[in-house]
């Protein structure tokens, strides 16, 4: 399973699955993070944390944690 936490800088993925339950999910879902939207990947901060992505075209900055929870393409 790959998750958007293994994505690469420049990459375009799209998104298989959300894991995870409740408030988290419902969170991540509210931030327009759904199955099969394409999310572009930024930037990544020095230390792998945060991610910085571009999805439906705003930028989102996202923690590596809660990256490990979508899988993608």
């Amino acid at each position: 399973m790959k998750t958007l936490k293994d994505a690469k800088v420049g990459k375009t993925v799209r998104v298989v699955k959300l894991h995870g339950e409740g408030a988290l999910r419902r969170r991540i879902l509210d931030m327009g993070i759904t199955k099969g939207i394409e999310i572009y990947v930024r930037k990544v901060a020095p230390l792998g944390d945060p991610f910085e992505l571009t999805v439906r075209g705003y930028e989102l900055s996202l923690r590596k944690a809660d990256a490990e929870m979508i899988e993608i393409e």
